[in-house]
């Protein structure tokens, strides 16, 4: 794989992660659940409405 590929590959993945992300708050909106997230070494819940 050439730098070009490698760049390509690059955005596609994270354009993926970003979309399972957005989906994920999504369905917890739906579901009117929670997410966790770390934030300077501590754990913080959000409600998924929040975001």
């Amino acid at each position: 794989m050439n730098d070009i590929d490698i760049k390509e590959l690059e955005k596609k993945i994270l354009e993926g992660i970003a979309l399972a992300y957005q989906k994920l708050v999504e369905q917890k909106k739906k579901e009117d659940e929670e997410l966790v997230f770390s934030q300077d070494g501590k754990i913080v819940v959000v409600k998924a409405r929040d975001l």
